[in-house]
């Protein structure tokens, strides 16, 4: 490899020759900048760095040379430690080392390695240098010693070479670039070659493919250092002399006065405010504020987060630190309208602002703001003057911005209105009513002001200064006008303003987060003021919102009858427990009984019993009502009491799980019991809690959509009006992380943590946000609004349930996807608010397992008790053993299904195991377990008493349970303890683990075992730990896994015909899954009318009935009342159908589909093509069938038939049948997938299944990752979709379209020569054989950079014709044992039919030998064409075709 590197520097050195220990001679490195290159010259990485200049300046007459200053080195510039590490990194990896006049360079690297105390010698590489005699005598510079030639400058030989100038010298990355180019083309040209250095001949190689033209650029961009130096210069003196001015010009009585800002917009804001709470307290605390308050438009969402945050700030000061500690403010600002229940016509209410004084102030801004949602919302969150009187106590009311109720009128109403708000505000809330003064130099605030001055004085109502922030910092403006632009879904090039034509804008850049001296600066002529702000904030009390887990009352029966009436709950769960516990276990012996006392004695100390009552009441609710509930989930399943109460199907005690993993005897906290509903019935348990609690004691938990790296660039390309080309090329460089990682940590760790194309997106992102065009800032603004929130949702499972209306603990709202109201605090925050969280999950799952048991039942009248299955049934082990686990919960995937062929599973413990291992991390150790399983290798355990732990796994750590129980068993660690090791394990927690350690070597030692094997069990247990799974989890899985298999192994068709109703919303789910009906010999049918339900049914004949439900434009009415028509006899005709079923929930619409499905394909006599024929009227056949049925249905009922002694004789005519000929086979298969989305009958390629297998190397779905097919041909055969042909720009041909073969579609462009040459192939149905060839992208002749892989269309056929112009060869393959000489006489009587010009080969096998012949056939040439391989076929001959 090749590292080129430049440095730029301090200055010169006084002496040359010195040696580089001489730190006084050598300058110091300012710069260092390096490329390296692999062996052919590809560029791997690129780098470059200032120093940050430690005890040294940078001189003025080096900066003007290369223009780094000390300030810009010291505000970018990075460690020099660092910077040396890095560099000598990559320097291990190279051979050579280059440099234009390199010597000095590597003299003033050496003694900066030197000064560190590093012994790296850069010597010991080669070193080749541009600056020499060779490059001297190619361009010949006069004015050298001696009459001979100069040697060149960079600038000197880059313009000989390129013929083209060289502008950026001295900036060590663009010297880099220069130094690198050159050298290659020195190689490339022959100048530089094997006399010079041994690498030659492997580098020109590489460098063949520019031959004919130049080495280009790498496609880096360079910082303009002097450009860059000057702007922090001019930074820097505006702020220090902003900062003199504005201090100076600071009253002295208000230069010490405490500040803090009262009207602050968050994230919370949404799409409002750029500002995130971590950074507003830090900078608030920069600033040395008193307090800080956060007003958030309409809602509360931030509350917990910005208490937190404080807390943080508070605790990270230090007791002899100058730092105040910041009072959190907690506020809101409200929409007040005049009604807010009037939803006749929009009013968005006027914008106050109320602070919460005190934890009771807090509970009603949260009632108010509740409110807001639940009863007044319109276009937004509104409440009225009534509330605001109702919940008035223990508030503050700001009178707001220019939209404030008093500021609006005097805008734009008048002034006695205006005043006569104020005193409506002042008699209401008194000294609690302050006036706000907002200086962001408007024309309409200095209106306002003068005026708020006199309301101030005539009133006597304080004045308070704020600045309504919206973000952080200055420069943060146009971040967030482009925020607000998102918000509205405009372009940010639309004017600020109202009306039509504009949009709405903040007027300036004043709307940031000032510091305190800028604010006293704005109001230095109202010094008064500043103690109106530390008047309120000395009103505020500071108090907690976390709380204890409030549980809601469980209502214990009434003929529950105890001696310990006050402890009601405690001693009902046990009598619940034992109860259980009698049904569950034969014999309750002590061990049991001691156990189950032992977790009844944790629940009671922690005073969680009603908690288990209400799991427990939710569960058999549900399963009275026929929800079907899972095994368990999680940790809970380790629990004796959750079993016997039946809130898991798993006996712990059989398994080995363990109570302390849920809950930890020696610290507990709230236990966690996620519970699995099937996903149809979930609705119905949350319907039950309602109904049980109450709607006004149950919500949802709120999600914040945040905006995440991809988003947030085609949000701003959006607004600022980058093309969509452009901004998902942007968006599709950015790979699996933060923007803000991927600009700020370290080029080392990207390189380490991302694949190597990710790295080189990674890269150009970087190069073109350095840039200065609309796609940098694009990127760029897209950093700032990164993490900003973009919308709410609702949680996918979480429910809260509390003891009282839910507005008196938390603040609530409304969403869109929910009828619930929605807690304004997210997941994270809930429980510390002290409310009840219980995870209702639809398991898809389960609905499968209860469908397949209804199936069953329906079919065979056989009754499945899915949670009494013996778990020890041979077939479905042997299921499992032959991977067949496609549809199986958690054992589906393709790794899966190997590892089950290797493990040959045998045992229950077997699956709990593989479950728990397949996984990243642990995936390593199947092996060694399977091989143990299997008797391949040896079982040991560290210390003999672990094999009673460890059997089950085949000495294996693999659960974290056995890690709790080893420490107690080998270490005495208690139950407490055993689950702190697993926590500290599991979560990496270092400190604690440090604690921990000692104590298990020391209790180790105390039972005898030496120390070095604890020593080693212990690192065992810290590699493998934090891959370690719950047991207990596992364990609730792998019995849904077993279930889902017996039901396939015992039932196969009934079991995936329930998989297939279970994935209908998923077409490419239901044809994976048809595919695997095919290899198990399962039929899969179309909808019948006759036969369908609503979701797939398996028929008489053990095939599989596609449901109804499935077809697009047949709702489940039209489905319910053709089932219920059938239920005394089967439809023999349309019209018996149109006689019987309700016509009102089946349309013409459900008809023409079920027609398209094929529905009616049973009735005899009629061809699709028949119903959707008319004879000339305008009116098809099915639309007659229907007005048949209506009438007859309508004289039926009539009064007059009534009259007839039997109304069944009453007849109508039946309309007469079109007669039409049948859909071509192909418009049929269409017509069939618009409807049900795929191909049900057949496909129209089954007729092609001959050469798409013989000379097609790759399905279209290959296609998507062309980086992985480069300078590949691929040979894909397909049918044409929709074709576009178009013309372009400069009047040339082009046509995109679309292939569809088996798995997949693509979507192709063909350009230039090739459309000319094939676009007579391109027509909607066009069978299609292509031969294409995946290239390198066009390269860009000014960045240097490649686009991405392209297309090369080498050929097309025609799909019928490829069989007989690509086959050259047929080989028949035959097993000697099946060979005589009846078969052998036939098959040549058969190739004596089709002579030709085609080769004819036999391959002879024999299996048990293991022995192969091949023999061409002298005698006979054929001719391969379909029909002759149709009767090949026929005979069931294997071949093959080349």
């Amino acid at each position: 490899m090749y590292l080129i590197f430049d440095t730029e520097t301090t200055g010169l050195p006084k002496k040359w020759n010195a040696p580089i220990t001489d730190s006084d001679n050598w300058p110091r490195c300012v710069q260092l900048a390096w490329q390296l290159h692999d062996s052919k010259g590809a560029l791997i990485s690129d780098h470059s760095y200032l120093i940050k200049p430690e005890n040294f300046n940078i001189p003025f007459e080096s900066e003007q040379i290369h223009g780094i200053s000390t300030e810009l080195a010291n505000k970018i510039g990075v460690d020099l430690d660092e910077v040396l590490n890095k560099f000598i990194s990559d320097l291990s990896n190279a051979g050579f080392i280059i440099g234009h006049n390199v010597k000095f360079d590597l003299n003033i690297i050496g003694a900066e390695l030197f000064r560190i105390n590093s012994d790296v010698d850069l010597l010991e590489k080669d070193i080749l240098d541009t600056c020499t005699e060779l490059t001297a005598n190619v361009c010949k510079l006069p004015g050298g010693r001696g009459g001979k030639f100069k040697f060149p400058t960079l600038i000197e030989l880059y313009s000989f070479l390129f013929d083209e100038s060289f502008s950026e010298a001295h900036n060590a990355s663009a010297d880099v670039e220069a130094t690198a180019r050159a050298f290659f083309e020195l190689v490339r040209i022959g100048i530089i070659n094997q006399t010079v250095f041994k690498g030659y001949p492997e580098l020109s190689e590489g460098l063949r493919s520019h031959d004919k033209t130049k080495v280009p650029l790498f496609g880096i961009k360079h910082l303009n250092l002097k450009k860059e130096s000057k702007k922090v210069s001019k930074k820097i003196s505006k702020e220090n002399e902003d900062d003199k001015n504005i201090i100076d010009s600071i009253p002295e009585q208000i230069i010490s006065a405490p500040f803090a800002h009262l009207h602050n917009n968050t994230q919370f804001s949404v799409l409002q405010s750029t500002s995130r709470i971590g950074n507003l307290v830090k900078k608030a605390g920069e600033s040395n504020m008193s307090a800080i308050a956060i007003t958030d438009r309409g809602n509360m969402m931030g509350c917990f987060h910005f208490i937190k945050a404080i807390k943080n700030y508070n605790s990270s000061i230090s007791e002899d630190s100058e730092k105040t500690q910041i009072k959190p403010i907690i506020g809101c600002e409200l929409n007040v309208c005049s009604n807010h229940k009037d939803k006749s016509n929009r009013d968005d209410g006027y914008q106050i602002v109320f602070l919460a004084k005190n934890k009771n102030g807090y509970r009603n801004l949260s009632k108010m703001c509740s409110i807001g949602y639940t009863e007044g919302f319109y276009y937004v969150p509104r409440v009225d003057r009534s509330i605001i009187e109702q919940y008035k106590s223990d508030l503050i009311v700001l009178s707001g911005n220019m939209y404030g109720e008093i500021a609006n009128k005097l805008l734009n109403i008048g002034e006695s209105q205006a005043e006569d708000a104020l005193m409506y505000w002042k008699n209401l809330f008194g000294d609690d009513f302050y006036l706000e003064m907002m200086k962001h130099g408007q024309e309409d605030e200095d209106r306002v002001n003068e005026t708020l001055l006199e309301f101030s004085k005539s009133h006597n109502v304080k004045v308070v200064p704020t600045n309504n922030s919206f973000y952080l910092n200055k420069e943060d403006a146009n971040a967030h006008d482009i925020l607000l632009c998102v918000k509205d879904g405009e372009k940010q090039a639309t004017p600020i303003g109202r009306g039509r034509g504009f949009r709405y804008g903040l007027k300036n850049q004043e709307y940031y987060f000032k510091t305190s001296n800028e604010m006293k600066f704005l109001f230095r002529d109202y010094p008064d003021f500043f103690s109106n702000i530390s008047e309120i904030v000395e009103k505020v009390e500071f108090y907690e919102l976390a709380r204890e887990v409030l549980l809601p009352k469980f209502k214990i029966p009434a003929d529950f009858k105890t001696e310990n009436s006050d402890d009601l709950e405690n001693e009902y769960l046990k009598f619940l427990t034992f109860n259980g516990a009698k049904k569950h276990y034969k014999n309750l012996d002590n061990d049991l009984n001691e156990r189950i006392l032992f977790e009844l004695n944790v629940i009671k100390s922690s005073g969680y019993p009603g908690y288990f009552l209400i799991v427990q009441d939710l569960i058999k609710a549900a399963i009275d009502m026929g929800v079907s509930v899972g095994p368990g989930r999680g940790s809970a399943a380790g629990s004796v009491v959750a079993y016997c109460l039946g809130i898991t199907k798993i006996d712990p005690i059989k398994y080995d799980l363990l109570f302390e993993r849920f809950l930890n005897p020696d610290r507990v906290s709230m236990p966690d019991i996620d519970i699995d509903f099937d996903d149809e019935g979930r609705n119905k348990v949350i319907d039950y809690v309602i109904e049980k609690y109450g709607s006004n004691q149950v919500a949802q938990i709120i999600t914040y959509g945040k905006m995440a790296a991809k988003s947030s660039i085609r949000d701003t390309a959006r607004v600022l009006d980058l093309s969509l080309g452009d901004a998902d090329r942007i968006a599709k460089l950015v790979p699996n992380l933060k923007l803000k990682d991927i600009f700020e940590k370290d080029e080392k760790k990207l390189s380490d943590n991302l694949r190597t194309e990710d790295f080189s997106n990674v890269m150009e992102l970087k190069s073109i946000s350095s840039g200065d065009d609309l796609q940098a800032e694009t990127i760029n603004q897209a950093r700032i609004l990164e993490g900003s929130l973009r919308n709410v949702g609702t949680h996918a499972c979480g429910i809260i349930i509390t003891p009282d209306d839910i507005t008196n603990f938390v603040p609530i709202a409304t969403a869109k996807d929910s009828d619930l109201f929605v807690t304004q605090y997210d997941n994270s925050v809930v429980e510390s608010a002290g409310l009840l969280k219980m995870d209702f999950l639809g398991l898809k799952t389960l609905t499968l397992i209860k469908d397949t048991v209804k199936l069953i039942k329906y079919k065979h009248n056989v009754d499945i008790d899915i949670d009494s299955l013996p778990l020890d049934d041979e077939k479905t082990y042997e299921l499992f053993q032959r991977g067949e686990t496609v549809g199986v919960f958690q054992y589906e995937s393709a790794g899966m299904q190997k590892y089950l062929r290797d493990l040959k599973p045998t045992v229950f413990e077997d699956l709990i195991a593989m479950n728990a291992l397949y996984r990243p991390g642990p995936l390593e150790y199947i092996p060694s377990f399977v091989n143990r399983k299997n008797g391949k290798e040896d079982i040991t355990y560290d210390i003999p008493a672990m094999e009673e732990t460890l059997k089950e796994t085949y000495g294996i750590t693999v659960y974290q349970e056995q890690v709790m129980q080893l420490s107690q068993k080998l270490a005495n660690f208690s139950k407490g303890d055993a689950d702190l090791l697993r926590k500290a394990m599991g979560k990496k927690i270092f400190d604690l683990l440090s604690k921990l350690k000692p104590k298990f070597l020391d209790g180790g030692e105390s039972n005898g075992f030496e120390r070095e094997i604890l020593e080693k069990i212990w690192k065992d247990w810290e590699a493998f730990a934090s891959y370690a799974f719950n047991k207990s989890h596992s364990t609730c899985y792998a019995l849904i896994a077993y279930q889902t298999a017996y039901l396939k192994s015992h039932y196969p068709a009934e079991y995936m015909a329930a998989v297939l109703s279970n994935n209908m919303n998923d077409i490419k789910q239901v044809s994976f899954f048809m595919e695997e009906c095919k290899r198990m010999s399962i039929k899969v049918l179309g909808p019948d009318v006759n036969e369908s339900f609503y979701k797939f049914t398996v028929n008489d004949n053990n095939a599989i009935r596609f449901g109804m439900g499935a077809v697009k434009g047949v709702g489940s009415g039209a489905v319910k009342t053709i089932i219920e028509g059938r239920q005394e006899k089967k439809y023999k005709s349309i019209f018996d159908l149109t006689k019987t079923i309700d016509l009102r929930s089946a349309n013409k619409k459900a008809f023409d589909s079920l027609v398209y499905a094929g529905g009616f394909d049973s009735f005899e006599g009629v061809n699709r093509a028949q119903y959707l024929q008319d004879n000339g009227d305008g009116i098809t056949f099915v639309e007659k069938a229907l007005k048949f049925g209506a009438k007859f249905q309508e004289n039926k009922n009539s009064a007059q038939v009534s009259l007839f002694e039997n109304s069944d004789e009453i007849q109508l005519q039946e309309p007469q049948v079109p007669p039409c000929e049948p859909w071509p086979t192909l418009e049929e298969l269409k017509l069939e997938k618009e409807v049900v989305g795929i191909y049900i009958s057949g496909h129209p390629l089954d007729d092609f299944q001959t050469p798409l297998k013989h000379f097609c190397n790759a399905p279209l779905e290959v296609l998507k990752d062309l980086n992985q097919l480069l300078n590949k041909e691929l040979r894909i055969g397909g049918i044409i979709g929709e074709v576009e042909h178009r013309i372009s720009k400069n009047g040339k041909g082009w046509a995109s379209f679309s292939v569809e073969d088996y798995t997949d579609s693509y979507e192709f462009r063909i350009f230039g020569e090739e459309y000319l040459k094939f676009k007579h192939f391109l027509f909607e149905n066009n069978f299609v054989y292509m031969r294409l060839l995946v290239k390198e992208g066009w390269r860009n002749r000014d960045t240097g950079k490649t686009g991405a892989p392209r297309i090369n269309f080498l050929s097309f056929q025609q799909l019928q014709d490829t069989l007989e112009k690509n086959s050259k060869k047929l080989t028949l393959q035959l097993s000697i044992d099946d060979l005589d000489e009846k078969k052998s006489k036939d098959i040549i009587d058969l190739f004596k039919k089709y002579k030709g010009k085609n080769q004819l080969e036999f391959s002879f096998f024999e299996n048990n030998e293991k022995i192969k012949l091949t023999m061409l056939s002298e005698n006979f040439k054929i001719s391969i064409n379909e029909d002759l391989i149709s009767k090949i076929k026929e005979r069931q001959l294997h071949f093959k075709l080349s």
